[in-house]
This record gives structure tokens, sequence and C-alpha cells, in this order.
């Protein structure tokens, strides 16, 4: 499996507590800033959930 490249583009400022928990847990807590996690179903769906604000490169 590749490493994904997980970029938050909008700040977590005003959405959802459940938005705001799963950006957290990804590991991201300020806009432009990045993390690189495991491809997996279970980061998939979390980068799914907040698709509108983050963008994902495959490394």
């Amino acid at each position: 499996m590749a490493d994904l490249k997980i970029t938050l583009k909008r700040s977590l400022i005003g959405q959802k507590p459940s938005i705001r928990k799963t950006a957290i847990a990804l590991g991201l807590k300020r806009p432009n800033k990045y993390v690189i996690r495991k491809d997996s179903p279970y980061i998939r769906g979390m980068i799914k959930k907040i698709s509108f604000m983050v963008e994902v490169e495959e490394l």
C-alpha cells in the first residue's frame, strides 16, 4: 500500500464537532499543514468524511 499526503486546506473554525474531531484524529490542526499516513480503508473513510477540506496526494 502507498502512502498518502493529506493537506488541510480549510480552517476548522466553524465546523461541526464531528468534522473537527475527524481532522484532529488524522493529525491535522492548522490550514496548509500536512501529514503522511499509510493508505487503508480506515484512513480513506476519514478522508471521505472531510473531503471538502483536504487535498490528498499519493506518494
